[in-house]
């Protein structure tokens, strides 16, 4: 017998592995993008010439800091926190997947749904038993039935503002579960700084509290994928024993460690995000057909009386590009990303085009 005939490596797979959907990212050209929650403003070129002015050639030939000192201290500095609470990433998935493998792997992980794919993908790639807590109606928290849950989970994951629903949790929900849980409870706040509360100030009360931020959204660093988490050093100590490696480039590393030192431009821009997001929020809810969720992030959740499928392909021939779903609990919801005000205007016109078209098919 021919190895090509013996050869299956589906059998030494997981279960679990091997039935799992991969994470997809669409990819269309020329189009504008309102899909994955970026910063849709330029980078500040102030800051891309500071970046290259510091960009030596043995950033490239020689590996990076495996623990980011530099950046690291930026970052203590900026939150008021100790260094030694604070741990970079390659994109806040690196961090999320060694959350999983510290703590996840063969133990059950509370996951608040619908939310953010990746933390059920990184629990089940781990090796992890995945207890879904569904939110409310309104998708708020959960919270009786995730501390119920949490009793003897090894790990609680929540998303605030949450990804996509774009609402928060608050100080009393996060406290009632910090104190019923007695495990690492991870949020994930890769937004906060358009809105919602920042539970930074909490860390310092709660051992089992992790926050994970990131440099992809307010701060234009998508393509450079920087993440960071804070946590206490009883939780830092295991996660120091899954981190790979040299695991944030140099460049990132330089790059991020710029972007907090010129953040005022970033202030700035969010400012604008905020006010767009508003704008973009009150002419939905104008708009017949459609309801749209109120946000702290720089997305909206939104449905109308059609098909989601038939609204994302609809916007897609006019060269706009949305974040449709395949999850029951938001079933018939599209997601756009806040972009700049022709982007919005766009988006907004092609909308009610598409629409219209629907309404003459009836």
């Amino acid at each position: 017998m021919q190895m090509n005939d013996r050869f299956d490596p589906g059998r030494l797979v997981r279960d679990e592995l091997r039935n799992l959907t991969p994470y997809e990212a669409e990819d269309y050209p020329d189009v504008i993008k309102l899909d994955a929650n970026e910063n849709p403003f330029d980078f500040p070129e102030e800051i891309r010439q500071a970046i290259i002015a510091k960009s030596g050639c043995r950033l490239f030939t020689r590996y990076p800091d495996a623990m980011a000192r530099d950046l690291v201290r930026e970052l203590a500095d900026l939150h008021g926190i100790a260094a030694d609470q604070i741990l970079t990433g390659n994109g806040s998935d690196e961090l999320i997947l060694n959350l999983m493998l510290a703590f996840g792997a063969r133990n059950r992980v509370v996951i608040a749904v619908p939310t953010f794919s990746m933390y059920g993908i990184h629990a089940r790639v781990a090796g992890a038993k995945v207890v879904e807590a569904p939110r409310h109606r309104d998708f708020d928290l959960p919270v009786e039935d995730i501390t119920r849950a949490g009793g003897d989970a090894a790990l609680v994951v929540l998303c605030s503002p949450n990804n996509p629903t774009g609402n928060s949790a608050t100080a009393a929900q996060l406290e009632a579960i910090l104190e019923s849980c007695p495990c690492p409870v991870v949020v994930d706040q890769a937004y906060v700084e358009f809105g919602g509360t920042d539970f930074l100030p909490l860390l310092e009360r709660y051992p089992n509290l992790v926050i994970l931020r990131t440099f992809s959204k307010a701060f234009g660093l998508a393509g450079l994928r920087v993440g960071y988490l804070f946590a206490g050093p009883g939780i830092m100590q295991y996660l120091l024993k899954v981190k790979q490696p040299f695991n944030v480039n140099a460049f990132s590393q330089l790059a991020a460690a710029e972007v907090l030192r010129h953040r005022n431009i970033f202030k700035q821009q969010i400012a604008e995000i905020i006010a767009e997001r508003e704008n973009l929020y009150a002419a939905l809810r104008k708009m017949p057909g459609v309801t749209v969720y109120s946000s702290d992030a720089n997305y909206l959740l939104f449905k109308t009386e059609y098909p989601a499928g038939d609204i994302y392909n609809g916007l897609l021939e006019r060269q706009v590009l949305v974040r449709k779903f395949n999850d029951p609990l938001i079933e018939g919801c599209l997601r756009v990303s806040v972009g700049r005000p022709r982007e919005n205007k766009i988006f907004l016109q092609s909308l009610q085009q598409v629409i219209g078209v629907l309404e003459e098919k009836k």
